[in-house]
This record gives C-alpha cells, sequence and structure tokens, in this order.
C-alpha cells in the first residue's frame, strides 16, 4: 500500500468509526499535490462503497473563514451522495465528529465544464442558484490542521442542504446571508465576503477542478463557499440559513 491509500485509509476510517485522529502534518511531510493525491484516494473509498461524485466545495473563500482557520489559500472538495441531506430534513449529531454549520451560496450546473472558465461565461454553464448549508466536520483532533492536512481529509466536507432552485441570478453582490439556531440569529454575513460575488468562487472551482483533475459534470453541485465562521451544532436544534433573494436552507439535529 503506497502512503497516498495509507492516509486516505486513515481519513475513512476515521469518519466511518466517528474518530479524530492526530493531523498529519505533525509527523509528516507531503505537499499540496500529494494532499489532493490522498483527497482522491479518498473519494474513491466512498465510491468502491457505492457512492457516486455529485458535485463540489470551495474552501476558505471569506476572510472570516481564513482567518478561523489559520490559512491563506482556497481550496475546493469534493460532494459524494451520501453527503446531500434532504432540505428541512433530520440530521443525526451522531454522524459526525464536531460537525458545525455554515451558510452558503450554490450552484446546479447546466452542463459540463472542461476548461476554466470566466466571469463573461459562467451563466452558461449554470441553470439555477440558491441558498445552501454546509456541514464541515474535519477528520482531525480538536479541528485542527495545516492546509495540506484539510485538502487531504476532503476540506472536512461531511454534509450539506440546499434550498429552493431560483433561476441565476446576474447579480450576487451584496446579498445579506444569516444563519439562525432556533430562531435566534447566530451568523450574519454578506455575499460580497465570498471573494466579493460568489460568481467568482464557481470561476475559482474551475480552475482549481482543472489543475486537480476534479470532474465538473452537469447536473453537480458546487457550493461557493461560506461567507460567516462556521458554528459547532448539538442536539435539538432547528438550523436555518438565508441568502437575501434566494430564500434558505433548513435542517434540524437529533442525537
Amino acid at each position: 500500500m503506497s502512503r497516498i491509500e495509507e492516509f486516505a485509509k486513515r481519513l475513512h476510517g476515521a469518519q466511518k468509526q466517528r474518530k479524530a485522529v492526530p493531523q498529519f502534518k505533525e509527523n509528516e511531510s507531503f505537499s499540496l499535490k500529494e494532499a489532493y493525491e490522498i483527497q482522491h484516494a479518498l473519494i474513491n473509498e466512498r465510491i468502491k462503497e457505492g457512492e457516486a461524485l455529485i458535485g463540489i466545495k470551495m474552501g476558505f473563500t471569506s476572510e472570516a473563514k481564513m482567518k478561523q482557520m489559520g490559512v491563506s489559500e482556497m481550496i475546493i472538495g469534493q460532494l459524494t451522495t451520501s453527503m446531500q441531506y434532504q432540505n428541512g430534513g433530520v440530521i443525526s449529531q451522531s454522524n459526525f465528529i464536531h460537525p458545525r454549520a455554515e451558510p452558503e451560496v450554490y450552484f446546479r450546473l447546466s452542463k459540463d465544464i472542461t476548461s476554466p472558465i470566466s466571469l463573461d461565461n459562467c451563466f452558461d454553464y449554470i441553470d439555477g442558484m440558491g441558498a445552501g448549508i454546509e456541514i464541515i466536520d474535519s477528520r482531525y483532533e480538536n479541528f485542527k490542521f495545516s492546509l495540506e492536512d484539510v485538502v487531504a481529509d476532503n476540506c472536512s466536507s461531511a454534509a450539506f442542504v440546499t434550498g429552493i432552485l431560483h433561476e441565476p441570478k446576474a447579480d450576487l453582490k451584496n446579498l445579506h446571508m444569516k444563519m439562525e439556531v432556533n430562531s435566534e440569529q447566530v451568523e450574519e454575513g454578506n455575499s460580497n465576503d465570498i471573494l466579493g460575488n460568489p460568481l467568482k468562487s464557481l470561476v475559482a472551482a474551475s480552475e482549481l477542478a482543472m489543475k486537480y483533475q476534479i470532474p465538473l459534470k452537469k447536473g453537480m453541485i458546487v457550493l461557493a463557499g461560506a461567507a460567516t465562521p462556521a458554528r459547532f451544532t448539538n442536539e435539538n436544534e432547528n438550523i436555518n440559513a438565508s441568502v437575501e433573494s434566494l430564500d434558505s436552507a433548513f435542517f434540524r439535529t437529533t442525537k
């Protein structure tokens, strides 16, 4: 077994057993390129178990998130079938190690992306957008990691919920975003906090996907990244994330 496969199996086991492991970079040295190779091997573990790739998520697209996690570079992770939950559904805390939720803008691809796109032609590749929630859940102890560690761990991807799909809007700037827990606002942000414009995150996703050989296929979901810090979730919470003019996404937690 190669070192890449070994790291992937350790992360996959941590996710399956809901038991965090020490971050690799404390004792191991590997490059960002190798980190994405570990991520691919990790996704292959899921695919071997019958899952399918259904989208991607962007990470560290806001200064708030970069500051919270102590990194300074955008990253891309992959979304599989078991990560998607129904809007308004119930999500068990026992599925995770130390989950956090964050509000998102999401896009749905209208056709395959086979080369980097631009702001000028990005609407040729999407047929809808809306509000969403991503649940991140690092497989590392204490939710601490280096840039290479988090990329290897598929960018802490764990689960996501997407709200009502809307027709594409030409202007996604300056939209108010907030997250509520049991009807109380706990986080607030603005779509400008996502690279100044969430569409720029879509463009960046196409660039990173091509660079690291991640497929972007028709019908896939693209999570643009959070506009606020992520918040830990607890049992018996109603969590709602809303984006001005794009409605909201919602789920309830249980034990």
